[in-house]
């Protein structure tokens, strides 16, 4: 599933083909929105919110969208072939006079009115890669989950919006904690907290997710050279598969270890 990084990455792309145009084709292929009329409406901007984004309109509605596991939103010159839309995979359209946004297998779709973006996005913690980020409120709901994995903790869009398998892992790999260990017995939250933020945010910069353990089943560590593991966090239908590098990770041996 795209993390944060990649909506930030999406919302810039749309904002550079959309923002500050107006919309001369309109088409919500969704069953609650197929009956929305957006053409003729100004898009102000492209937001994204930890792993959803939000296009916000000049009538004071808001489209928002959710990539899920497949879905992916491309640009295309409006008028040649690729921004026809004739895909069955093709979600929403939104056309303005030079190019055209066309997303695809989108997960999640909803047209609210700006000021109610609150009510799709309220349960949501504060996103890790925000301007000014609420790190105090972020700590608060860590440290709420008691002995919850931190794997889990970490991966929980409530308690900070923005991180997924890739960066859990990542962030855990480069401070050094077992991915099972108990959220209440991690040394320093705050520093977890902002390592996931610094890679998160070079990612953004560089166009490309850091793959120092994510993704290498028994390839080598970086590190040490052992073979890279994998296990799970949560429990099915929402089991994600979490890396690490069992020598550079190890379990604790005792309460409090690292």
């Amino acid at each position: 599933m795209p993390e944060g990084d990649v909506l930030r990455r999406v919302s810039a792309r749309l904002d550079q083909a959309l923002a500050g145009r107006t919309l001369v084709r309109a088409e919500l292929r969704w069953p609650s929105a197929a009956g929305t009329n957006l053409v003729g409406r100004t898009v102000l901007a492209n937001v994204p919110y930890g792993k959803h984004l939000l296009t916000r309109f000049d009538d004071g509605r808001t489209l928002h969208t959710h990539l899920r596991m497949d879905g992916r939103w491309e640009i295309a010159r409006t008028g040649s072939s690729a921004a026809a839309g004739r895909s069955p995979r093709t979600r929403a359209l939104l056309g303005a006079a030079d190019w055209t946004a066309l997303g695809h297998d989108l997960g999640m779709l909803d047209v609210v009115p700006t000021r109610d973006e609150g009510s799709l996005l309220g349960h949501l913690g504060p996103d890790v890669l925000a301007d000014e980020l609420d790190l105090d409120e972020i700590l608060r709901r860590f440290a709420a989950r008691g002995a919850t994995p931190v794997a889990e903790v970490l991966l929980d869009q409530t308690v900070l919006a923005g991180l997924g398998t890739i960066y859990t892992a990542e962030s855990l790999f480069a401070e050094r904690l077992w991915p099972w260990l108990a959220a209440d017995e991690v040394p320093d939250p705050r520093r977890l907290v902002l390592r996931a933020r610094h890679l998160m945010q070079r990612a953004v910069a560089a166009g490309a997710a850091p793959g120092h353990v994510h993704g290498r089943l028994r390839m080598p560590c970086p590190r040490c050279g052992t073979p890279i593991a994998v296990g799970q966090a949560r429990q099915p239908p929402m089991q994600r598969p979490i890396f690490s590098c069992p020598t550079c990770q190890p379990k604790p041996t005792a309460r409090g270890a690292r």
